[in-house]
């Protein structure tokens, strides 16, 4: 029987294109990926803080639906010492673990 490497989630950092409202809530529109790639994103189902915790910074998810599929969009907030550097988003992409054990 052959061994399979476990699946691991890794951060997959994304251009995101977002409105914000008068309340100041942030609404994401559209994910573009490295390779140039857009995905417009039709709902936002739900909202919930999700803090990082390797890198124990707060955040956000948004559940939201693209191309008809429910995915996870991260918001990862900076620390406050950049005041021009607000955060950056994340999708989480599954890996095989390639360590050795």
């Amino acid at each position: 029987m052959a061994y399979v490497k476990p699946l691991h989630p890794e951060r997959v950092y994304v251009k995101v294109n977002s409105d914000f409202d008068s309340t100041g809530y942030m609404q994401p529109r559209s994910i573009t990926w490295k390779d140039g790639r857009v995905f417009p994103i039709e709902a936002v189902k739900d909202f919930r803080p999700a803090s990082s915790i390797e890198r124990s910074l707060p955040g956000d998810c948004f559940t939201v639906v693209i191309k008809g599929e429910v995915k996870y969009l991260f918001f990862e907030r900076c620390q406050d010492r950049f005041a021009s550097h607000f955060g950056r988003w994340f999708v989480e992409s599954m890996r095989r673990d390639d360590r050795s054990e």
